[in-house]
């Protein structure tokens, strides 16, 4: 099996934009990259790191 993430996607609600970041499957979580510049590689976190992040998103945490 291959370290590297797989399953590149990104947001439908980005469709039309250019400045995007796509989601991957890693082998114990999830990646993140630039769309624009996807050889300047990835971020990866564990999978309870990606849950406590996506909890943080949907309670709004991060709105400004």
């Amino acid at each position: 099996m291959s370290d590297e993430p797989s399953g590149w996607r990104k947001s439908s609600r980005s469709a039309q934009q250019t400045s995007c970041v796509e989601v991957g499957r890693a082998v114990d979580g999830a990646a993140v990259r630039d769309t624009k510049d996807r050889a300047a590689g990835h971020l990866t976190a564990t999978t309870g790191q990606w849950s406590a992040f996506v909890g943080a998103l949907k309670s709004g945490r991060f709105d400004g």
